[in-house]
């Protein structure tokens, strides 16, 4: 069976967990835009943009109601923002981190967008008020993958789409090479950055505690989504998980 959700410590309880990974994000806040492109060569900006392109059709009318959920300092946010037109309304941006939400306040500000502190499993805002909800390395450390979908699923208007860009653990040579270094290699670097060995021991442990591309599908569909495909990044390394609100 697959995971339930993210669990920094296998004894914790749900709310425990998520108080644990709140506390953890926190932590590295200060270094966590510096640590994003050391530890990913740079090629997370190239993952935002070409998961934003995905989303155009989207992005690009004035009227849709976006959410970058889960959304760190805003890089996500950043990659979205460059598709939408003048005038749009204001693009929504939450996290639950709030040390990330300040920084992405002073990342954005100007911008047409407004941050929001808040739990992705519990958010202020009504049902079936959004065209597209986009989540970038952020839906992974739900402590409840499922009531995460569903609560995506309840604010989407029917026919929304949810994007959701996440780590992937890829097989062969590849897959051999990439688990060494983000295993032994990663977390080196992120300790030493941030001074927080925890934080980048945790995050190889919750990819590989993440559902398989086939689970996760499964996930998405019971949870009332259609059309569910999961495209790779970088030879698997990463990859974006898309549906549709069922009308």
């Amino acid at each position: 069976m697959s995971a339930s959700g993210a669990r920094p410590d296998e004894t914790m309880s749900e709310q425990q967990a998520a108080a644990a990974v709140q506390q953890m994000f926190d932590s590295i806040a200060p270094k966590y835009d510096l640590l994003n492109h050391v530890l990913s060569a740079g090629v997370d900006r190239r993952w935002w943009r070409r998961c934003a392109k995905t989303f155009r059709e989207t992005l690009v009318r004035p009227e849709a109601a976006v959410l970058d959920l889960c959304c760190g300092t805003g890089d996500m946010t950043s990659a979205l923002l460059e598709l939408r037109p003048t005038p749009a309304q204001q693009m929504l941006a939450v996290d639950f981190s709030h040390e990330m939400i300040s920084r992405g306040i002073e990342k954005h500000r100007g911008n047409n967008v407004r941050f929001i502190e808040a739990d992705a499993l519990n958010l202020p805002l009504e049902d079936n008020s959004l065209d597209l909800v986009v989540s970038a390395f952020g839906f992974r450390n739900l402590a409840n993958y499922d009531a995460g979908l569903r609560e995506i699923a309840r604010v989407l208007k029917p026919g929304g789409q949810i994007g959701i860009l996440d780590f992937n653990q890829p097989g062969g040579l590849i897959g051999k090479g990439y688990a060494f270094y983000f295993r032994r290699v990663l977390p080196a670097i992120g300790a030493a950055i941030s001074r927080s060995a925890s934080a980048y021991t945790y995050l190889p442990a919750s990819v590989g505690r993440f559902p398989k591309p086939p689970q996760m599908l499964g996930k998405m569909e019971a949870a009332g989504y259609t059309h569910t495909t999961w495209t790779p990044y970088t030879f698997g390394i990463a990859g974006l998980y898309r549906g549709t609100k069922s009308e």
